[in-house]
């Protein structure tokens, strides 16, 4: 088996299905149905569900890593994000004063904000590696032709005018981060701004509540990575045919 099919072995792969279903599916069922404590199977208290929906997605963020023998970066954002909502939530339960639970959606959404800002940070600082994140999600060779792409770019001595496309790429991409983190922010405040903190069933509301936050916060991250995600690619491809002469068949992988 060559380098490059060894590059594209499904084993090799990760599974977005697999990666929604465990960290954010299973989590947010959790939270929404086992947080009452009652007599059914599944009512299984404030304390367990929180603990539960928290330890799947670490334990399956440590299984990705000793089988896949690498870090997949959504993963390793994925555990801190469970990490600090379990040291959150622990904060919060262990407190009864109103005063301390009033703060529930300062910090969650502060937290919740925290996310994307990391990950969309990662791709400014890895942009002048030499494997930047931005061409592994947009500018990546399973989709450029990069070897007649970069040929162009010399025979036509553009080579820091598609350094300069790239860098502003990055930038818009960042942007999309920023965009998440504000809408996650709201989303916290929203869910969590009029739960009582005296309520005596406040915890089960609680991870309700972190359920929703849970569920609706991949969508607010995922929207505007998709939409600018997409004018980006637009935009990139339109750049890159000004700066080789090339047609986009020519600049894409043939299919």
């Amino acid at each position: 088996m060559s380098e490059s099919d060894q590059k594209t072995s499904p084993t090799s792969q990760d599974n977005p299905l697999a990666d929604i279903i465990v960290n954010v599916l299973i989590p947010v069922m959790i939270l929404s149905k086992c947080s009452k404590a009652g007599e059914k199977w599944y009512q299984l208290g404030p304390y367990v569900a929180i603990s539960l929906a928290l330890a799947i997605p670490l334990i399956y963020g440590i299984w990705h890593f000793i089988q896949k023998k690498k870090v997949n970066l959504f993963s390793a954002v994925g555990i801190g994000n469970v990490l600090l909502t379990g040291i959150i939530t622990i904060y919060l339960f262990s407190n009864d004063d109103p005063g301390t639970r009033k703060m529930a959606p300062y910090l969650f959404g502060i937290k919740e904000a925290i996310q994307p800002l990391i990950l969309g940070s990662l791709f400014l600082l890895t942009h002048r590696r030499k494997s930047p994140l931005f061409n592994a999600f947009i500018y990546n060779e399973g989709v450029f032709d990069h070897s007649r792409i970069n040929k162009a770019l010399k025979d036509n001595e553009k080579q820091t005018e598609h350094k300069q496309l790239l860098w502003s790429s990055t930038l818009l991409f960042f942007g999309s981060f920023c965009v998440s983190a504000a809408l996650n922010l709201g989303l916290a405040f929203y869910f969590l701004h009029d739960l009582d903190p005296a309520a005596p069933d406040w915890k089960e509301l609680y991870n309700e509540d972190v359920g929703r936050i849970t569920g609706w916060g991949y969508l607010v991250i995922g929207l505007p990575l998709l939409v600018i995600g997409g004018f980006i690619l637009y935009r990139l491809i339109a750049g890159l045919k000004a700066l080789t002469g090339l047609e986009t068949d020519k600049i894409l992988q043939a299919r």
